[in-house]
């Protein structure tokens, strides 16, 4: 499939990190004094990160892109070195997207002896937190307790599996003494919802069944939650206000086609601007 990234100069680049807190799918981080895109995955290719960039080192370009891919990915973060790996590795860690972290692992023990640099110690960063920057070139500290790490970029849009057990809240809410519901509990299974928000290829949508609903239903129906988006995955937008509608386009072909979502149910208002 043919889509857009963001590429980096290099020569440009300073450094600065400016970029990194305007990128809103937390795929930016500044690793050996370059800004680099940590992951294909989560860059949506939107250019939220371009005008913060104060060489203009950042631009988008058109290219041709298999379904992402961790192998092909981490091969390209071996090329990168060590520190952009455990970077990589951390990111996809941090975003739950084990799937992919335990694939890129996999090509990472098979090829050991190729990688030139210690794959061990790269494991023991990633799986305690510990950030490039932290570590020694020929060892790693002793660590007793790592504060969980944080991604990159706005906290609110890094992407989230809830796998909320309903059962378990109502049950708390029984023994808090208010029927067992909690107001209605949400059924709501990910974070984040907006469409130019989300990856289309993101683990929970893999299979899934897809609610598609205008920005306003939640707010006008009551029983939303209940009735349409119980067991699924959710994605919200508006075809009157929204722009670049073309990249909807796109990431719900994108679902479709390299996802393999099951179901797509859209829900619109009725008036003539939403189901248009």
């Amino acid at each position: 499939m043919e889509r857009d990234i963001i590429k980096i100069d290099d020569d440009l680049c300073t450094g600065c990190g400016d970029c990194v807190p305007g990128c809103h799918e937390g795929a930016l981080q500044i690793i050996d004094g370059k800004a680099r895109l940590i992951s294909d995955l989560m860059c949506d290719g939107l250019g939220a990160c371009i005008g913060h960039c104060p060489e203009g080192a950042i631009t988008i370009e058109r290219r041709e892109a298999e379904p992402y891919d961790a192998i092909a990915v981490i091969k390209e973060m071996v090329k990168k070195g060590k520190n952009v790996v455990i970077a990589h590795l951390q990111h996809l860690k941090e975003h739950n997207e084990m799937q992919f972290m335990g694939q890129g692992v996999q090509y990472l023990e098979a090829n050991r002896d190729s990688l030139g640099f210690d794959l061990d110690e790269v494991k023991h960063m990633v799986h305690n937190g510990i950030k490039p920057d932290m570590a020694h070139s020929h060892s790693v500290p002793e660590v007793a307790e790592v504060p969980e790490a944080v991604a990159c970029g706005c906290p609110s849009a890094a992407p989230i599996d809830f796998n909320i057990d309903i059962d378990k809240v109502n049950e708390a809410g029984k023994h808090a003494g208010n029927g067992g519901n909690f107001s209605a509990p949400s059924e709501l299974r990910q974070w984040p919802v907006q469409l130019h928000l989300l990856n289309p290829q993101a683990s929970y949508f893999q299979n899934a069944d897809v609610v598609m609903a205008a920005d306003c239903v939640a707010f006008t129906m009551g029983s939303f939650h209940s009735d349409f988006i119980k067991g699924k995955t959710l994605a919200i937008a508006c075809p009157k206000l929204d722009s670049n509608l073309e990249s909807y386009v796109e990431k719900l072909t994108s679902m479709i086609d390299n996802s393999n979502i099951h179901t797509l149910t859209v829900v619109v208002m009725e008036v003539p601007c939403c189901s248009g």
